[in-house]
């Protein structure tokens, strides 16, 4: 149960960002998603994601609410208002808030270990607890627990605090991306996963496998236990950009049993960036495609460049989205994917983080970026932004710059 105070702030925002939603750009903003999305847009989506910045902006320390899931419901309704006020980009402000259903996940039934930042926005670095193959069995597959009773408890006490100002929409999962190699560097470090490809390639071959079977296992169970909720909507969707499709759910669609592919899913390998296509294709891509397999659309990718690599990429089923890192050639991208997939381009983000602002840098690789993705479908993804030096304002400065490229190209 929720504090009356509590309950008084969270309504405040609530209204707040009802308010927000019934701006009838809204409806402007998530159409066009739609259209973009199913190919048939009519210009690049822009889209800003704040990542880091938020620290800046909305510390969890300065959160007011006394109860844990209050202050989460109290963070994603500031994020909104934050959004509403300061970033004017094609992303509609929703009226609608997700309830989560309470369940567990084992995952892999032991947790890895990092040696820790030494600054708060510092790097971290592997501690491998694997040193031999047996190792590897210390490691289970997932399983995934539905807890009925708690649910209903957070849907009614959410409920009772602002259910009648926003819409409920109680969920389970709706981000299906998935990270094998991510795993595996997690237990056995990265520079040992690379020693691992020439050295011990059977081992990677036999524990890619058993990460694929589990988070095959894992996804199967979501969808048993119905815990699979669409993400057709302002759900962000892991390549970049956010879900609203016209092309799911599925035909044959049960809201009652939502099927895995009914909804978006996402991968990547960016910790193969430096490993030929061929190695990328036998030691993951071929993996990860099985599990793909299941999903409506897909989106593959992250801060990798995959320009030597779409060959095995576009054999992806229902892959929609493929990521054009800050570091990628979008030129290399365009003859391959025609307008029949979408470039998830991420312009470089290390421009809103000097001290000083200049437009100079991010007006040209804008210009150069929407010119050489001519012909194609495109959407500009700013992420990774992890300080504006508080200066909101540099968002939406990004943004004008983004939609005069666009229209002038």
């Amino acid at each position: 149960m929720f504090s009356s105070e509590d309950i008084k702030l969270l309504r405040a925002l609530a209204k707040q960002v009802k308010e927000a939603s019934l701006d009838p750009i809204n409806a402007e903003k998530r159409a066009f998603w739609y259209r973009h999305t199913s190919l048939k847009g009519e210009r690049p989506a822009v889209f800003v994601h704040p990542d880091g910045s938020w620290n800046e902006f909305l510390p969890y320390e300065s959160l007011e609410c006394g109860d844990w899931y209050a202050k989460h419901i109290e963070y994603i309704l500031k994020q909104r208002i934050f959004r509403y006020k300061y970033i004017h980009d094609d992303v509609p402000i929703e009226g609608t808030f997700h309830v989560q259903k309470c369940f567990t996940n084992s995952m892999w039934g032991v947790q890895p270990k990092f040696k820790p930042r030494s600054t708060a926005d510092g790097s971290w670095n592997h501690e491998p607890i694997i040193e031999k193959a047996s190792d590897w069995n210390q490691l289970s597959m997932p399983k995934v627990e539905y807890d009925d009773y708690s649910t209903k408890l957070r849907y009614e006490t959410v409920g009772n605090a602002i259910g009648d100002i926003l819409d409920l929409d109680l969920v389970g999962n709706q981000h299906f991306n998935f990270h094998i190699m991510h795993w595996y560097c997690d237990y056995r470090g990265l520079e040992n996963m690379y020693m691992d490809l020439v050295l011990e390639p059977e081992m990677v071959h036999e524990q890619i496998r058993f990460f694929t079977d589990g988070v095959i296992s894992m996804f199967k169970q979501y969808e048993s236990l119905g815990l699979v909720s669409l993400n057709n909507d302002d759900t962000f969707h892991y390549t970049g950009g956010i879900g609203y499709n016209s092309e799911l759910p599925q035909e044959g669609f049960d809201p009652d049993n939502v099927r895995l592919s009914d909804v978006w899913g996402a991968a990547e390998a960016q910790e193969f960036s430096s490993v030929s296509p061929e190695m990328h294709e036998e030691f993951i891509l071929q993996y990860e495609r099985e599990v793909m397999e299941l999903f409506g659309l897909n989106g593959y990718g992250c801060c990798d460049d995959l320009s030597k690599k779409l060959d095995g990429v576009l054999k992806i089923k229902n892959l929609r989205r493929v990521a054009v890192c800050p570091w990628a050639d979008i030129a290399e991208f365009l003859p391959v994917l025609g307008d029949k997939y979408i470039m998830t381009w991420k312009p470089q983000p290390a421009y809103l983080a000097f001290d000083k602002f200049s437009t100079e840098d991010i007006t040209k690789e804008l210009n150069e970026g929407v010119r050489k993705a001519n012909g194609g479908r495109l959407e500009l993804i700013l992420r990774d932004t992890h300080t504006v030096k508080k200066e909101p304002e540099r968002f939406d400065m990004w943004i004008d710059i983004a939609r005069e490229a666009i229209k002038n190209n």
